[in-house]
């Protein structure tokens, strides 16, 4: 691929970045660059990266990366992306993309301008069992696009002193996004609605609320549970459901068609086929449960022998991604994510987070 490759935020996510970018024939990391010295100065020294700055000008200028990784916390995303743009390089952001539509907007028409590529890191759309899912709704094992969808992204805050050491700094950057908490996590199980929405504007119902576990350590500000439905036309309705507090914890998705319906789990790498026949009779008590046996085993088996070839890996989707994302800049490819997506996803987190606001007004005027 022969793709200079830089890296703008030396932080934790940035690690995963670096490992799979390094494992791609041709391609390199140039540069890091981080406004705290000794995060970039680590990173530069584990990954045996040449250059190393602190200044983004200097960065861009000196290093001329052709793809910059922008795993910077959320609010500095628009503004790290459009001088990466102008300076010519195609950018890969970490979620959530940007803070609102209009900055996303924004960016999307400079990359259009400039004739560069951008994408966001929504890597759970690309794990194996995601990919399966999206080849067997192609081939129309749902019978067409899906009727109703369900989508679970939930987030393990523990017990109360994690949430307290989570929580606990009232000035993290955290606190200062439009949706809080809510707004670093959701946009995966989002966009993984939005990639079967056939409206440009969906309707967005929201109700969000503080979990009793925030609640005892005199947390108010947070919204840590959160329940949505999207209605989109006469085409597909769904369902979002985040929550810091049920269990099992589920990272899963689940589409219903008029023949068949399919359950992906990203936890497991699991991919369950749901037949829409019923049997006769006591068949109906009797061949499912065999069904579904065999169905959980054959993807058991199958994540088994992936594992035992090394295609198993934790960090799967992260490396389709990019790896889709580096061949569109070299080759033309189309994009992994679709611009369209992009916007859909940030048009229903902005919907989410305007309800959340409005609600909790009312309830200060009440």
């Amino acid at each position: 691929m022969n793709l200079r490759a830089g890296i703008l935020g030396c932080g934790k996510i940035a690690d995963q970045h670096a490992e799979v970018i390094q494992q791609f024939p041709g391609c390199e990391i140039v540069a890091v660059c981080d406004h705290e010295i000794l995060m970039a100065k680590q990173m530069q020294e584990r990954f045996s990266v040449r250059g190393c700055f602190t200044d983004v000008a200097r960065f861009l200028e000196e290093s001329r990366p052709e793809v910059v990784h922008i795993t910077t916390p959320p609010r500095s995303h628009f503004d790290l992306g459009m001088m990466c743009l102008e300076a010519g390089s195609n950018i890969y952001i970490e979620k959530p993309f940007t803070l609102n539509t209009s900055e996303a907007e924004r960016l999307l028409e400079c990359a259009k301008r400039k004739n560069l590529k951008v994408t966001v890191g929504h890597n759970y759309q690309f794990t194996n069992a995601a990919r399966r899912m999206r080849q067997l709704v192609a081939d129309g094992y749902l019978g067409g696009n899906p009727l109703h969808i369900e989508s679970y992204y939930f987030y393990n805050l523990g017990d109360t002193s994690y949430a307290k050491a989570l929580l606990g700094d009232k000035s993290h950057w955290v606190r200062k996004l439009p949706g809080k908490l809510l707004h670093n996590l959701i946009s995966h199980g989002v966009s993984k609605i939005a990639e079967f929405l056939m409206a440009e504007y969906p309707q967005v119902v929201v109700q969000g609320f503080t979990s009793p576990l925030l609640r005892s350590i005199n947390e108010t500000d947070i919204i840590d549970e959160l329940r949505v439905v999207v209605y989109d036309g006469e085409h597909t309705t769904a369902y979002f459901t985040f929550s810091s507090q049920m269990r099992p914890v589920l990272h899963q998705m689940r589409l219903y068609g008029r023949q068949n319906a399919l359950i992906i789990d990203d936890d497991h790498e699991t991919l369950v086929k749901l037949p829409g026949e019923k049997y006769k009779s006591y068949l109906d008590h009797w061949l499912p449960p065999i069904v579904m046996g065999k169905e959980y085993f054959g993807n058991a088996y199958r994540n088994v022998k992936s594992f035992v070839n090394r295609e198993l890996r934790m960090n799967s989707g992260m490396r389709f991604l990019i790896e889709a994302f580096y061949r569109s800049v070299k080759d033309g490819s189309p994009l992994p994510i679709p611009y369209r997506e992009i916007l859909l996803t940030s048009r229903i987190m902005d919907d989410i987070f305007r309800q959340l606001e409005n609600s909790r007004s009312s309830m200060r005027v009440a």
